[in-house]
């Protein structure tokens, strides 16, 4: 009698995406062997340990990687990295945990979300609307829980994921119910080349695999998107949405009033009863409602939905008022774009806090708005050679600061009653902060001691 051969699966990273990977492996069969050039955290070990996971840490062991049938690789580890070169070099398939998550996910569906600026915020809403009307649902991806995980643990009816461009390189058959792309700006080309149309094509194999019975909402004002979408043959049913003009299918803003028109369902609704501010929301909530509506939920539950929603943590997210002054936490606008977003929502005269680690900015993208909106910048980073050499001849005051606790000081002093301070970086984090999150809790704890 014939032996059943052992699919081998090796995970690179023990993260979050690979213990997931991991757990949903093992579940199903596979020898899994997780391997970590860094330290793994003691939760993830713990679960490792706990389902019976080999695994190794502080560096790679060519001999129990290479005979693997198939790696998947954590998203944060780039193609350059050596390890996975003698991957690639030895014909090994390389998939991606959506990848994983997808084979075994069996009917449930799929609303991805892509795009270099808005995921988190339309994912979070997308979710919120259909948990409100009950449906069984799960937030995962690189807002929520690890897709693979949820999978293994507690399966769900529909999965609301919130994908990046690194987790697309690596699919295979993943499709997408329903697939999403908000915008497309220049973001993470160190790991793309350099090459901006590498980038793109990345975005764009959200729509691979999809069938003439999904979905693709796409923003219409996004010239990187339409120029690009026409080059592709997609079986898909595309679902456009704009502020400039009106849609015949799909959805639009025309004044204060969204409109959606899908199959023979219209929904109208007022700009005023979004609980998201700022234009760059009227397109993340509009692409949340036309999901909501092709998944079939009822206008008078989208509406109530959209109306009660609360922003994420770390994204535009409203801290506290200290005698007059506002204080906005957006840690999370990690590139010049997200700040341009943050900046184009603001009213008032802001006092800017900016600074991190570039990512190869170009400060130009926001000199409009920061010469409009802002009276102040502080600094927030090790170095801000660049931050004060593109700003000093257009905001009279640049101040630099070397932790959360001086900056909040010294906006505080910058600012008048009526102000707002916004914390919104356009930098990583990892100057001074572990990441964005400690960055924006830090924030957050200065503001309450003023």
């Amino acid at each position: 009698m014939a032996t059943k051969m052992i699919h081998r699966l090796v995970i690179l990273g023990g993260g979050e995406s690979g213990v997931g990977a991991a757990l949903l492996g093992k579940q199903n069969g596979y020898e899994v062997f997780v391997s970590d050039a860094g330290v793994v955290k003691e939760k993830y070990k713990q679960e490792l340990i706990e389902n019976g996971i080999e695994f190794e840490e502080g560096k790679h062991t060519s001999g129990k990687i290479l005979n693997a049938n198939e790696v998947m690789k954590s998203p944060g580890i780039p193609e350059k990295n050596e390890m996975v070169k003698a991957i690639r070099a030895n014909g090994i398939e390389v998939i991606s945990e959506i990848e994983l998550a997808y084979r075994f996910k069996g009917d449930s569906k799929i609303i991805a979300i892509t795009g270099s600026n808005g995921k988190s915020t339309t994912t979070a809403l997308t979710y919120h609307i259909l948990e409100t009307v009950g449906l069984s649902c799960a937030l995962v991806g690189n807002i929520g829980y690890s897709f693979a995980k949820q999978v293994a643990e507690d399966p769900k009816d529909w999965y609301v994921a919130e994908i990046s461009s690194f987790q697309l390189d690596d699919i295979k058959t993943f499709r997408a119910d329903i697939a999403m792309l908000l915008n497309i700006t220049e973001d993470h080309l160190d790991r793309y080349e350099y090459k901006f149309e590498n980038y793109i094509n990345s975005k764009f194999k959200i729509i691979n695999n999809q069938t003439a019975n999904d979905y693709f909402i796409y923003n219409d004002d996004d010239e990187i998107v339409t120029k690009n979408f026409d080059l592709l043959t997609t079986h898909t049913n595309p679902l456009p949405f704009s502020m400039k003009h009106e849609i015949k299918k799909g959805g639009y803003i025309k004044g204060d009033q969204m409109m959606l028109r899908i199959q023979e369902e219209r929904v109208s609704m007022s700009i005023y009863d979004f609980a998201l501010k700022g234009k760059h929301n009227n397109y993340n909530t509009m692409a949340a409602c036309i999901a909501a509506t092709t998944v079939g939920i009822r206008k008078e539950k989208i509406r109530e939905a959209v109306k009660d929603f609360q922003s994420l943590e770390h994204r535009m997210e409203f801290v506290a008022s200290v005698r007059g002054v506002e204080f906005i936490n957006d840690s999370k606008a990690t590139n010049v774009n997200s700040t341009w977003f943050a900046l184009e929502s603001m009213n008032k005269s802001t006092v800017l806090i900016l600074g991190g680690t570039d990512k190869g900015n170009d400060y130009s993208l926001i000199a409009d708005l920061v010469k409009e909106r802002v009276k102040a910048i502080v600094c927030m980073g090790v170095d801000n050679k660049k931050i004060i050499a593109a700003f000093k001849d257009i905001v009279p005051s640049i101040v630099e600061t070397q932790s959360a606790k001086e900056a909040v000081n010294a906006s505080f002093k910058l600012a008048t009653k009526g102000d707002v301070v916004l914390l919104s970086p356009a930098c990583a984090s990892f100057d001074l902060f572990k990441n964005y999150e400690d960055r924006g809790k830090q924030f957050k704890e200065a503001v309450k001691e003023l």
